[in-house]
């Protein structure tokens, strides 16, 4: 685990974990279902990941988009890697879709809908409703 990691929340804001991955509910949404994909790992360039990282990355993918279109009927994900202020390798995972979704009496519009997702138009969630969606979002994964 990273510093990265810790700054999102892990590990109480974990979703899934993997081998290489950890799927994290990210504390800021600026849609519903935002995760940060993170690698259980130090290094800070994607490239320098283990060769297992990489090739585990598929069903880690794969799973995250199974889960979000069953919890949030995305139209299209986006995967962001940043990484301008966290260092260690890692993704925004942005559900993206037209309209809004609601959700435990929040709603979530996607600001940005159709261009660049606005990650400053987020709903924050305080902690013990964070608790609720991480443990929600971990439910569409144990299918």
């Amino acid at each position: 685990m990273n510093a990265t990691m810790e700054k999102f929340g892990w590990p109480a804001t974990t979703v899934a974990a993997f081998q290489h991955w950890t799927v994290l509910a990210r504390p800021a949404q600026p849609t519903l279902g935002s995760l940060v994909l993170a690698a259980n790992s130090d290094v800070t360039a994607f490239g320098d990941l283990p060769d297992a990282a990489h090739a585990e990355l598929k069903a880690v993918t794969s799973a995250i988009e199974t889960a979000l279109a069953e919890a949030v009927s995305y139209q299209k994900l986006n995967y962001l890697m940043l990484m301008m202020v966290d260092p260690h390798v890692h993704f925004h995972v942005i559900p993206r879709y037209d309209g809004a979704r609601e959700w435990h009496g929040h709603t979530f519009t996607d600001a940005g809908w159709p261009k660049v997702p606005d990650l400053s138009h987020a709903v924050s969630l305080n902690d013990d409703e964070l608790a609720t969606l991480v443990s929600w979002l971990k439910s569409f994964f144990a299918h």
